[in-house]
């Protein structure tokens, strides 16, 4: 599993941004004043400075490609999900008569 990352409100990094700007407040002081890291810090000035308040929201997880993600499945028919399920039970049944045999071939040895 990847690392689960901390989402911050627009108001929180605007917040940290006013003390960038306005208070001349260095990223490391920032770091220290609200406990968040200064490469989080550098990230939302930049993001800020490039597409002004519109840049500090949430770009994780929103893609604009329509081909990004899994593709939409229509619903199966009824006669594709009996085929299917008819599969599965005769694979299972394959495996389970495979798995029986084994254990006799054991207790005859």
């Amino acid at each position: 599993m990847g690392k689960i990352r901390k989402t911050y409100s627009k108001e929180f990094k605007l917040k940290a941004i006013d003390m960038y700007v306005n208070n001349h407040m260095g990223s490391t002081s920032i770091d220290n004043e609200l406990g968040i890291s200064k490469s989080i810090v550098k990230r939302w000035i930049s993001h800020y400075n490039r597409e002004g308040f519109q840049g500090l929201d949430e770009k994780r997880g929103k893609s604009n490609s329509p081909l990004q993600g899994r593709p939409k499945k229509s619903p199966e028919s009824e006669a594709e999900k009996i085929n299917r399920l008819e599969a599965e039970n005769a694979y299972l049944k394959k495996l389970l008569a495979a798995k029986r045999r084994m254990i006799q071939e054991k207790k005859n040895q």
